[in-house]
């Protein structure tokens, strides 16, 4: 988990089993956080999406996983402790909790898919009106569009390609009301992927 006290770049104790993973989101799934849906909806929503687009299973574990990191952040700090206006850096954190569990085909995407919603962007003029209202805001606080070279730098990663698929279906992945398998139809899948 992550200090409660710290900010933004608190350490994280990787996650020692799938099933602490799981219990974030049975605690914390229902907060809505920063969209009109709850944390596990959309976490369902946006595995769904990756499942319709035939990702492999740890793209689709990475969509499903994606967000972790602000449920480690209400794990630590509750619901009223967030930091208005601060990031917090959840792509990274969430990744990091995941690294003794998952292979970098998992937590690659994860770490990336603000990147690609910086990059996204930065080369589609479009983009940036599509995306949700909290997306919007949060972008200013993770930088903005990135800038020409790290343009040129993001679209080098190996894990480019994956992460641009996985922010695709985080921005879609925002449907109130919208129905999706439950978390437990994903376990089969994320006890294959665990590395322990």
């Amino acid at each position: 988990m992550i200090d409660a006290a710290a900010g933004p770049s608190a350490a994280v104790t990787p996650a020692q089993s799938l099933d602490a993973v799981l219990a974030l989101y049975e605690r914390w799934g229902v907060d809505p956080y920063d969209e009109d849906l709850s944390q596990l909806d959309h976490a369902l929503q946006t595995a769904a999406l990756a499942s319709a687009a035939g990702a492999d299973d740890a793209l689709v574990a990475a969509a499903l996983l994606h967000d972790v990191g602000h449920l480690l952040d209400l794990e630590a700090r509750g619901p009223v402790g967030r930091l208005p206006g601060t990031d917090l850096g959840h792509e990274a954190t969430g990744a990091r909790y995941l690294s003794r569990l998952f292979a970098p085909a998992v937590t690659g995407p994860i770490a990336l898919h603000v990147r690609a919603k910086r990059y996204r962007c930065a080369v589609d003029g479009d983009y940036h009106a599509r995306l949700s209202d909290g997306s919007r805001r949060s972008l200013q606080l993770q930088g903005g569009p990135l800038a020409e070279p790290e343009v040129v730098a993001f679209a080098a990663n190996p894990r480019f390609q994956a992460s641009v698929d996985l922010r695709a279906w985080d921005d879609e992945g925002k449907v109130d009301g919208l129905g999706a398998a439950p978390l437990d139809h994903y376990r089969p899948l994320l006890a294959r992927l665990v590395r322990l």
